[in-house]
């Protein structure tokens, strides 16, 4: 009972949180947040989380002022790879914003899963934002994985995975996203690392970034 109170408590938490980000989103959304950058358990270091979040907001105005309103595009960067998902009008926009999003400085390489169609209504995206909730939650209440190793990008039902993880966490956390309802296929956008690898980043503990 306590373990199932938990969990709900993580859910809600995760909910919350997301059902912020989601109320002041614009036709176009950043993947990075102002705020605190824990890196005790993100594998990056704290220079490239930095640029992560550069390379999003560059990517986002470059779009923004070549393509307008008329698109909905999501950026997300992890270690200098960046996603893009989300709904453009033809494949001549789509082509467009990968171009864009290539010439941003310091991207090492560009995933682009952006739908030709029309923009994504409130609904559609408030079910990505609690399908990212649950998988979310599922990685907290993982005892072997920690969340902030991962970033969880939810699009039209389906889940990427970002993160440097090794195979069985890469695995593991998959595992977690297919088992949630209403998750349509994930889609893993994985740097894998060997367990000496892992053991050589030695991320320092409770070492907190604020901006």
């Amino acid at each position: 009972m306590k373990k199932q109170l938990l969990v709900n408590f993580k859910l809600v938490a995760c909910i919350l949180v997301c059902t912020l980000m989601l109320s002041a989103c614009a036709p176009l959304i950043l993947g990075g947040m102002a705020g605190t950058v824990v890196v005790a358990t993100d594998r990056r270091t704290s220079g490239i989380q930095l640029e992560d979040e550069e390379i999003e907001i560059r990517a986002g105005s470059r779009i923004r002022d070549m393509l307008g309103d008329r698109v909905h595009v999501n950026v997300n960067s992890f270690n200098l790879q960046v996603l893009v998902t989300g709904e453009v009008p033809s494949d001549r926009d789509r082509q467009a914003v990968f171009k864009i999003v290539s010439e941003v400085e310091n991207v090492r390489k560009v995933l682009n899963e952006l739908a030709i169609g029309p923009v994504s209504s409130y609904a559609d995206r408030t079910h990505d934002v609690l399908l990212t909730s649950k998988v979310k939650a599922g990685i907290i209440d993982a005892k072997d994985l920690m969340v902030n190793t991962f970033k969880i990008v939810a699009e039209h039902g389906n889940i990427y995975l970002m993160g440097r993880v090794t195979p069985n966490e890469a695995n593991r956390a998959t595992e977690i996203a297919r088992n949630v309802s209403g998750v349509n296929q994930v889609v893993r956008v994985f740097q894998l690392l060997t367990d000496e690898e892992l053991r050589s980043l030695n991320p320092p503990a409770n070492t907190t970034i604020s901006k």
